[in-house]
């Protein structure tokens, strides 16, 4: 399994996220080729790792 250094990512969460402590994910766009997505409530938990393409299509996905 190859390991990714995340350690100074910038995450962020979706611009619809509130701030009442809900579920939410975050992501970063700092490695090329993947996109990293976590649970925001568990920042130091297991980071799910998806391809970038993969993840551009969930996201035109769920905009249509």
């Amino acid at each position: 399994m190859r390991q990714y250094d995340l350690n100074n990512a910038h995450w962020f969460k979706s611009s619809y996220s509130n701030g009442d402590g809900g579920d939410c994910v975050e992501v970063t766009y700092d490695v090329t080729g993947i996109v990293p997505v976590r649970d925001s409530k568990v920042a130091d938990g297991p980071v799910l790792v998806v391809p970038a393409a993969a993840w551009a299509a969930f996201v035109d996905g769920i905009a249509r």
